[in-house]
């Protein structure tokens, strides 16, 4: 039976912790917070990364930002600290190209096997198999950790190490610039007199992702929190810094994040449909001089 360990229980962490349980993984977890790994009631919990690592077959971690992963992997009682040959590292946070870079280093160093797999996806694909996971690495790496990664969706291999972080954040612009578009839209058709329904039905047939978020979209329903509007704020952050490294124009996506940080203002742990809120009648405008 493939040992896996899971660093991470957060939301989607904790999504993960529960599908690779089902699958018939033999499941250690670890969370900084140790409640919220026994809460869980899968696998064994370990009191440190390094702990968890001990004896896996496949280590992931599923972390909140850069820092967190840095700590996880390097600090003391980290992953990399009880670390060998054995174990592969399969790390699938969005922390940006730079985090997994810094990591790479440090596990050549060690002579570490590591492979990066954020995912396109929330909780409900978590549950059903039908994330989508990008990979960069070795495929030789790959190979080994593809029966654990294909229970959590579809596989993308995308390069070399680095590369899926880049697209993650690139998928991420674009879900950012929908659901901005969509609450501006809705707003828009709905003042120029049209029935609210259609025109998310309308917006449906050209982004088919919005359909998962109809709930908040047209009733206001923002949780359970598939994607919290903080944790876009986050992703557009680190999007804005690859392009402005890349000398590229991106005024979409400079624009939606300035959306979505006064959304955060008041809807922070909600789900990006939240967005819906920024664009009520009284902030017409002021929205239409936003810088």
């Amino acid at each position: 039976m493939t040992r896996v360990a899971l660093l991470g229980t957060g939301r989607m962490g904790a999504a993960m912790a529960r599908r690779l349980a089902a699958s018939g993984f033999d499941l250690t977890v670890w969370d900084r917070t140790i409640e919220k790994a026994h809460a869980l009631n899968v696998g064994r919990v370990a009191l440190t990364p390094a702990e968890a690592v001990r004896g896996a077959d496949i280590a992931i971690s599923s972390l909140t930002n850069a820092a967190a992963v840095r700590e996880v992997y390097l600090a003391p009682h980290g992953a990399f600290d009880s670390a060998g040959v054995e174990n592969l590292f399969v790390e699938m946070s969005t922390a940006g190209p730079e985090s997994i870079e810094e990591l790479s280093q440090e596990a050549r160093k060690r002579g570490l096997r590591l492979l990066e797999a954020p995912v396109l996806g929330s909780v409900p694909a978590v549950a059903s198999g039908t994330l989508t996971v990008l990979v960069g690495g070795s495929p030789q790496d790959l190979a080994q950790a593809r029966p654990v990664l294909a229970h959590l969706g579809e596989i993308r291999y995308v390069g070399a190490l680095g590369s899926a972080a880049r697209l993650k954040l690139v998928a991420n612009s674009m879900l950012g610039i929908t659901s901005a578009a969509a609450a501006e839209l809705l707003a828009a058709g709905a003042a120029a007199g049209l029935d609210r329904e259609q025109v998310f039905w309308a917006l449906v047939r050209y982004a088919p992702g919005l359909q998962a978020r109809e709930a908040g979209f047209l009733r206001d329903q923002y949780e359970p929190t598939m994607f919290a509007v903080h944790d876009l704020v986050k992703d557009l952050g680190l999007a804005l810094e690859m392009y402005d490294r890349a000398n590229s124009a991106v005024p979409l996506t400079r624009q939606t994040r300035v959306l979505f940080v006064e959304t955060a203002q008041q809807s922070s742990q909600l789900d990006i449909s939240a967005i819906v809120t920024t664009y009520s009648s009284g902030n017409r405008d002021r929205l239409n001089h936003v810088p």
